[in-house]
C-alpha cells in the first residue's frame, strides 16, 4: 500500500512550530466499516493509557492547526488536486481516528491476553482454592469486590482473574496504585481534567474510569485515598457517574470497581481515616487472599513455577532442587509472601553454578520477621476496644456529654460512637440505674 507524507509549511496562525508532518496510508475508495477495520488493525498497537491519552492529544493538536489554518486559505499553495484530495483525506482519518480512540479505548486490551484466568495463580492448597472459588461465583455478576490479603500475596493476580472470567473480559483492564499517585493528583488520574482545570492542564486528559469504560478499574492499595476522593469515587458507585476535574459535564460510568488492600479497613473507619459508606460500598463481595504461610504446601510448586521462568530468561536449566533448600523455604514464614519467594527464586537463579538449585540460608534468616498488618491492627484493636469499654463503664454507659465517654477520651461523639459500631461494643451493659433514668 502506497504511502504519501502531507507537509503543512508555516501559517501566521500556526505559532513557531515549523511543518506538521504526518502519514497517512492510501485508502480504496470505498468508505464504512472497511476503513474503520484498517483502523482498528493498524492501531491495536497502543498498550497503555498514557500512550493513548499521547496520541488523543496529538491528535488534536494537528486537527486544531488544520482548522486554524483554514483549507480555503490553503488553496493557492496546494494546486496539486492530488495533494489536496490527501490532504482532505488525512483531516478525515484523523477526525475518525480521534472518536474511536476516546470512545473505544484500545489502550489496555493487549493486557487481556497477557494470561489465562489462573495462569499466574498457581497452588491447589485447600486455603488458595476457597479464595479461587469465591473468584469463580463472583466473576460472573456486575458486583463490586473487595479483595484483601497481605502484601505480596497476588491481590492483583485475582483482580485480573475476576476480569477474564467476567462478561467485560474483552473491555479493559486498568489498574491503578492508589498509594503511588500523589495526593493532589490521585483525582485528575481517576476522573480526568478538562483544558485549564489547573496550572500545567495544557490538554483535557481522559482519566482511568474513562479509559476502563465497559470494562473493570482495579484500585490497588483503596485505604490509602484521601477523603476527598472517597468522596468522589462513593458517588460514582452509588450514582455511576461523575465529572471531570474542573468541569461540569457528568459523564456515565459503566465500569466494574475491583478494589483491594492490606490494611484492615474496619479499623480504618473506627479511626476516622477511612468513610463508612465507601467501605460498605465497596465491601459488597469480600475475598481474603491467603498469605503464604498458610499454604505451604503450595510452596514446591511455586518454586519450580518461578524456576522455570526465570533459568528460560537467564539461559540455565537445573535438574533439580536441593532437599535442604526445600526444606528451608518449607518452614519459613514469608511475611513478603509469594514475591518475596519470588525475588529469592530469582536471585538464586542469577548466582547459581551448578544445575542443583540451591538457596543461601542466610537470604532468609536476614529478612526481618514482622508481624503482619492484620496482625497488628488486630492487636491495636483488641486494646482500643479495652479502653473504650473502661470508659463505658466509668461513665456508666455514657457516651456524651461533660461527664460523657466521648469528653473523657477526647474525642468526637461521633468518633466514639462509630468506633463503637466498628468493635461491636454493646454500651447498653455499661449503664448504671442511675444513667438509665437519666
Amino acid at each position: 500500500m502506497a504511502t504519501q507524507t502531507v507537509a503543512f509549511p508555516d501559517h501566521q496562525h500556526a505559532g513557531d512550530d515549523g511543518a506538521v508532518r504526518y502519514s497517512l496510508s492510501a485508502r480504496d475508495s470505498s468508505d464504512g466499516p472497511q476503513r474503520g477495520n484498517k483502523l482498528r488493525t493498524t492501531h491495536n498497537c497502543l498498550h497503555d493509557s498514557d500512550r493513548i491519552i499521547g496520541i488523543c492529544a496529538a491528535v488534536e493538536i494537528v486537527l486544531d492547526f488544520i482548522r486554524t489554518a483554514d483549507l480555503g486559505d490553503l488553496a493557492l499553495r496546494f494546486r496539486d488536486l492530488e495533494t489536496r484530495t490527501a490532504l482532505e483525506s488525512a483531516v478525515e482519518e484523523l477526525e475518525l481516528l480521534s472518536k474511536q480512540l476516546y470512545s473505544e479505548n484500545l489502550a489496555p486490551r493487549d493486557e487481556l491476553h497477557r494470561v489465562s484466568m489462573f495462569e499466574e495463580i498457581v497452588g491447589m492448597s485447600p486455603a488458595l482454592q476457597a479464595a479461587l472459588s469465591r473468584v469463580v461465583k463472583v466473576a460472573a455478576t456486575d458486583s463490586t469486590v473487595l479483595i484483601t490479603g497481605e502484601t505480596g500475596t497476588g491481590k492483583e493476580l485475582v483482580a485480573r482473574a475476576i476480569h477474564r472470567r467476567s462478561r467485560r473480559a474483552s473491555r479493559a483492564f486498568v489498574a491503578v496504585n492508589c498509594a503511588a499517585i500523589p495526593r493532589d493528583l490521585i483525582a485528575s488520574e481517576l476522573f480526568g481534567h478538562e483544558k485549564g482545570a489547573f496550572t500545567g492542564a495544557l490538554q483535557r486528559r481522559l482519566g482511568r474510569f474513562e479509559l476502563a469504560e465497559g470494562g473493570t478499574i482495579f484500585l490497588d492499595e483503596v485505604g490509602e485515598l484521601s477523603p476527598e476522593t472517597q468522596v468522589a469515587l462513593l458517588r460514582v458507585l452509588q450514582e455511576r457517574e461523575f465529572e471531570r476535574v474542573g468541569g461540569r459535564e457528568r459523564i456515565q460510568a459503566d465500569v466494574r470497581v475491583v478494589a483491594a488492600t492490606n490494611r484492615n479497613l474496619t479499623v480504618a473507619v473506627a479511626d476516622g481515616t477511612f468513610r463508612q459508606d465507601l467501605f460498605y460500598r465497596l465491601n459488597v463481595f469480600p475475598i481474603e487472599v491467603p498469605p503464604l504461610r498458610d499454604r505451604r504446601e503450595d510452596i514446591p510448586e511455586l518454586v519450580e513455577h518461578f524456576i522455570g521462568r526465570y533459568a528460560r530468561k537467564a539461559g540455565k536449566a537445573f535438574r533439580r532442587v536441593s532437599k535442604r533448600t526445600l526444606d528451608h523455604l518449607q518452614s519459613y514464614p514469608w511475611p513478603g509472601n509469594v514475591r518475596e519467594l519470588q525475588n529469592v527464586i530469582e536471585r538464586s537463579v542469577i548466582v547459581s553454578d551448578t544445575d542443583e538449585f540451591i538457596v543461601d540460608k542466610s537470604w532468609l534468616s536476614a529478612a526481618p520477621k514482622i508481624e503482619s498488618q492484620f496482625g497488628l491492627s488486630s492487636t491495636l484493636a483488641v486494646h482500643e476496644k479495652a479502653i473504650i469499654e473502661d470508659a463505658l463503664r466509668a461513665c456508666g454507659g455514657r457516651v456524651f456529654g461533660p461527664s460523657g465517654a466521648a469528653a473523657q477520651l477526647g474525642i468526637p461523639r461521633s468518633t466514639l460512637e462509630s468506633k463503637i459500631r466498628a468493635l461491636k461494643i454493646n454500651k447498653s451493659r455499661f449503664r448504671t440505674r442511675t444513667a438509665k433514668r437519666s
